[in-house]
């Protein structure tokens, strides 16, 4: 039976994109939102999910960084996917006939240099993949998608023009999340810690909390913040620090940390992937 790799979106998304790159050897499976991504994997249909947490452009996905916690699965893999960005359209449409583009509202925002110099209005699609399904099925030749080269191929549609995205080092980064952790040391450029927490209600508890990786000299590489439970006096963070738990300094660092934390939840260690240099 071939094993497969779920991912949020159409086939062509970028997120097939990643699983193709990063796990040639698994066949993708399209789900219709990040839950059922998720819920693929603790079912046993997928072995693997790809989840896109940022771009280098647009910023953090938010959505994903809220389902991480309570998805049951654990991080196992991360990678970096280059994100170029074409916009295409019915066969026989020339650029200057294209009035309005349509996308995934992350994907406008990758764009808008472009879009303005053609006078080309943005449209909000549900999704990359899904846009360009939309335009080949609308038959609307002023109406252009922004996707990957991949769904234009698969949609049947013409690449008007290519690598049309604001920065040329437009970059997103996935988590690659699995049902059982691996905490086995691997890959060739150390490892990476992903955890969750809550801070105890104590003033410069965050401060205090921080201090202790930087005084055993881990090396924080994201911190993010979001509120939990519908409530603005409840606010969980999202970490990433290079190393392994077992690494004196990881573990004196998050000894350190639980004391001043009310919950911290390990959500995986992996392999850093060179890319993200």
């Amino acid at each position: 039976m071939t094993k497969s790799i779920a991912f949020q979106g159409e086939p062509g998304a970028y997120s097939q994109q990643a699983c193709l790159k990063t796990y040639p050897d698994l066949t993708p499976l399209p789900c219709k939102t990040f839950e059922d991504a998720i819920e693929a994997v603790r079912s046993g249909q997928a072995e693997l999910a790809m989840l896109p947490v940022e771009n280098s452009t647009f910023g953090r996905v938010s959505d994903v960084y809220h389902l991480l916690p309570g998805s049951g699965l654990h991080i196992v893999n991360e990678a970096f996917v280059r994100v170029s960005i074409a916009l295409m359209a019915l066969p026989g449409v020339a650029l200057g006939d294209v009035t309005q583009a349509m996308s995934h509202p992350m994907l406008l925002g990758q764009c808008r240099a472009f879009l303005a110099e053609h006078s080309i209005r943005r449209v909000t699609g549900a999704d990359t993949a899904g846009s360009a399904r939309m335009v080949a099925e609308l038959g609307d030749p002023g109406t252009a998608a922004l996707a990957a080269d991949l769904a234009a191929e698969i949609y049947g549609l013409n690449i008007l023009a290519s690598g049309i995205e604001d920065e040329g080092n437009n970059t997103t980064r996935f988590l690659v999340m699995a049902r059982k952790p691996d905490l086995s040391r691997r890959g060739p450029d150390g490892m990476i810690t992903s955890f969750v927490f809550q801070v105890r209600n104590i003033p410069a508890a965050l401060y205090k909390a921080m201090g202790g990786f930087a005084t055993n000299g881990v090396n924080m590489t994201k911190l993010e913040s979001y509120m939990v439970g519908g409530s603005f006096s409840a606010t969980q963070f999202y970490a990433d620090v290079d190393g392994h738990p077992d690494d004196p300094s990881v573990s004196n660092a998050l000894e350190e940390l639980d004391y001043f934390t009310s919950e911290v939840k390990l959500l995986g260690v992996y392999p850093r992937d060179p890319s993200r240099d």
